[in-house]
């Protein structure tokens, strides 16, 4: 003879269910801010490996402050390194 369950024993079930979807959440949002972490230091690798292989030298002191204000004031000089990034075939959004 089968006993039905209380209320109290069902809520008990779903309150449980709930709990191990929310782990399931926290662990899926974890892999993807890990996935994304990922890919933003690969792109930052990979354009970090372009500038040094287009400088020709060794790196030397200062060179991070002199490339990122020469591409914050590239704007005034026409702006050419955006469209050039943005007008490549590859770049369209998504």
């Amino acid at each position: 003879m089968s006993k039905s369950k209380t209320y109290e024993e069902r809520i008990a079930e779903l309150q449980e269910k709930q709990k191990q979807l929310k782990a399931q959440e926290k662990k899926l949002k974890a892999q993807k801010s890990a996935d994304e972490r990922k890919k933003r230091t690969r792109h930052l690798i990979e354009i970090g490996g372009a500038v040094y292989s287009v400088l020709g030298r060794e790196y030397a002191d200062g060179d991070i402050e002199r490339l990122v204000a020469f591409l914050k004031g590239q704007n005034q000089r026409g702006g050419f390194f955006n469209k050039a990034m943005n007008d490549f075939p590859d770049n369209k959004p998504e």
